[in-house]
């Protein structure tokens, strides 16, 4: 049988950000009891007060997202060194029977460069390419016959050290780059390895991603 707890909590528990706010404690009860009595009623068929919601609501046990949350926070708190490079510079072209071969290319011409960032993604119909801005007329003079659709000049980026266990627990990038859009920060570009994270962004947002995902760290480990 059907009770308001249970109809509450199968509400809530479609939506994974409006759980996760509850958690960061971000919702109003009384705000949220109203949005969803709607709801309550018509699945019940009779008039539930906004009480009885109120009172569901904070009777919730901590559950997946809880659990999830508690995991992030610790594993945050492992995270290793951040490096940050600037002058960047990003690429993206038009995938073509030629592509692969200017990127052999151009990695041939990489092996005697010091000092440089560089990575290649090659998507379904595009591939983009970033890099230090110091090879960056090298590898417009390689690529010159491919098909250039977009460029972005005065990027950063923040490459993070991540601890073998990051594949074991879900919503690590979300939580980075959840709390980098809180505070309004563009990312241009995420590149990943196994255990490396980069974010790429504009260059004057650059301090900003650095404070935040330093402050990330700290406030995970006084935990």
């Amino acid at each position: 049988m059907s009770t308001v707890g249970k109809v509450t909590e199968e509400i809530i528990n479609r939506s994974p950000f409006l759980r996760e706010a509850m958690t960061e404690n971000l919702i109003n009860v009384s705000a949220l009891s109203r949005k969803i009595q709607p709801e309550i009623e018509d699945t019940l068929g009779k008039k539930v007060k906004e009480g009885a919601i109120v009172m569901a609501i904070k009777r919730m046990s901590p559950g997946y997202y809880d659990e999830v949350d508690a995991k992030i926070k610790d594993f945050i708190a492992t995270l290793g060194d951040f490096l940050v490079r600037s002058d960047l510079e990003d690429f993206t072209y038009k995938n073509s029977d030629t592509l692969a071969l200017k990127q052999s290319e151009i990695m041939k011409f990489l092996v005697d460069q010091r000092d440089y960032f560089y990575t290649f993604c090659h998507g379904v119909g595009e591939s983009t390419i970033i890099t230090s801005n110091s090879i960056s007329e090298n590898l417009l003079e390689i690529f010159k016959d491919e098909k250039l659709k977009s460029s972005t000049k005065n990027l950063a980026s923040i490459t993070i050290k991540l601890p073998t266990s990051n594949t074991a627990i879900s919503g690590i990038y979300y939580y980075i780059l959840k709390h980098l859009a809180w505070e309004g920060i563009n990312i241009v570009e995420v590149v990943s390895t196994a255990n490396e994270f980069t974010v790429v962004v504009n260059d004057n947002d650059i301090d900003s991603a650095f404070s935040v995902l330093m402050q990330l760290k700290k406030s995970s480990k006084k935990k």
